[in-house]
């Protein structure tokens, strides 16, 4: 039988495709199967998150005890918090950038299936962890920001909503009218020219600065029982987040990270709350992790993930948090004047149902020791595992406070250089 040209390379064509399927199929056949999970199930469920969530674990908790996806229970306390105008950490009457726009961050990690999602910049949509979870479902995406990522939450239905709620927009005005030139312009903490303030404030000057602050609440509206609140936020601007991590007797785990970030940050401004692997990690075969804290300083040593990391190469949860915490230590060279600075705590959740959260610091900015919450079938909040006592000071840092001026009545200009 003769064969023409033709012939012979349709027949070398067919017995080489053959030889690279072949070849392809071969070391996939001869692959070994996924390792089964380091740890088994958790006996019994455990949600952990931030001290904030237990106004919701009740409820989280029933939803997976009836069977509920444990992304689900996860995202149900971030809404329960972002639903509420009195919480100005996230959501709705979050405290908002230096322009008075409220920017949330948000995303999630859903184990059973491996996937995650995430939002970062948005603006006038309230439920961003359920719009990081949409990501996740309706795209082949990772992240949205911005505009862009706005403009997907009204395409899937989210509504359109003013998130500047007639307190936090009083606040934001007292800090222009108060504080606004201390902002988060200028070197950061890691600049190598960065300096300490020049002196910590005297008490009686603070108390002193406090009553001043006061009074231009006082003529803008603030009400009376939420007066000296609004001045702390003001004094001390909050890095408003919530992280929940959970698992049901399956074994099965999700995690999930809101925020409206920094008080008075930069527009634009995007900390790790949105970052997978900073602001929250899950590991189905091993454990879901997240944070609240100085968002910049946990990127850069993606604390999440180096403490599932930790906890697969069989470091116990609280030794796994305490190394990511060494580790921001480490990038500041030990040098307590910087870190001082600098608030982080993490939570964490084994597959097994063991967990642990870890602070830098022993106390909040209020004197009350740091602690998180936790439910395993009974709701209870728990004191943090501190690598340092004491607490933080609030960033951007406290300036020297100048003197009081007299002021004429009805001035409503800043003292001096203000606080």
């Amino acid at each position: 039988m003769k064969l023409t040209r033709r012939d012979f390379v349709t027949a070398a064509g067919a017995v080489t495709s053959a030889s690279l399927l072949a070849g392809l199929e071969s070391p996939l056949a001869a692959a070994e199967q996924p390792a089964a999970p380091m740890f088994p199930a958790a006996k019994r469920a455990v949600i952990i998150s931030k001290y904030t969530g237990a106004q919701s674990m009740d409820g989280a908790y029933e939803l997976m005890r009836r069977g509920g996806d444990t992304l689900d229970a996860a995202l149900f306390m971030c809404k329960v918090q972002e639903d509420d105008p009195l919480d100005d950490s996230v959501g709705l009457g979050g405290l908002p950038n230096e322009e008075g726009v409220v920017e949330l961050d948000a995303c999630c990690m859903h184990g059973p299936t491996r996937r995650a999602g995430a939002v970062a910049g948005v603006h006038d949509i309230k439920n961003v962890g359920w719009l990081a979870k949409r990501v996740m479902e309706r795209t082949d995406h990772l992240m949205l920001v911005g505009e862009g990522a706005t403009r997907f939450a009204l395409a899937q239905g989210f509504p359109r909503e003013n998130l500047l709620t007639e307190r936090s927009r009083k606040i934001w005005l007292l800090w222009k009218e108060t504080m606004s030139n201390q902002d988060s312009w200028g070197p950061g903490l890691s600049d190598p020219n960065w300096k300490p303030p020049v002196a910590v404030p005297p008490q009686s000057r603070l108390e002193e600065r406090k009553k001043e602050i006061e009074e231009v609440a006082a003529q803008l509206g603030i009400e009376p029982a939420f007066r000296q609140q609004a001045v702390e936020r003001v004094l001390f601007p909050p890095t408003g987040t919530i992280h929940v991590s959970a698992v049901n007797e399956k074994g099965e785990m999700s995690g999930a990270t809101t925020t409206c970030g920094l008080a008075w940050k930069i527009p634009g401004r995007v900390g790790d709350s949105a970052i997978i692997g900073a602001g929250c990690w899950t590991d189905q075969d091993v454990g879901s992790a997240g944070a609240t804290g100085r968002g910049e300083e946990n990127i850069k040593v993606v604390g999440a993930h180096i403490i599932v990391e930790n906890m697969r190469r069989g470091m116990e949860p609280k030794e796994a948090g305490l190394d990511a915490l060494k580790r921001i230590v480490r990038n500041f060279n030990g040098d307590m004047t910087r870190l001082r600075f600098v608030d982080m705590v993490y939570y964490i959740l084994r597959r097994d149902g063991a967990y642990a959260g870890v602070s830098l610091w022993s106390h909040g900015s209020s004197g009350k020791p740091r602690n998180f919450a936790v439910h395993d079938g009974e709701k209870r909040t728990e004191n943090c595992v501190a690598l340092f006592q004491g607490s933080a000071i609030s960033w951007p840092p406290t300036p020297t406070l100048p003197k009081s001026q007299p002021r004429e009545a009805g001035d409503r200009s800043r003292t001096g250089n203000g606080f």
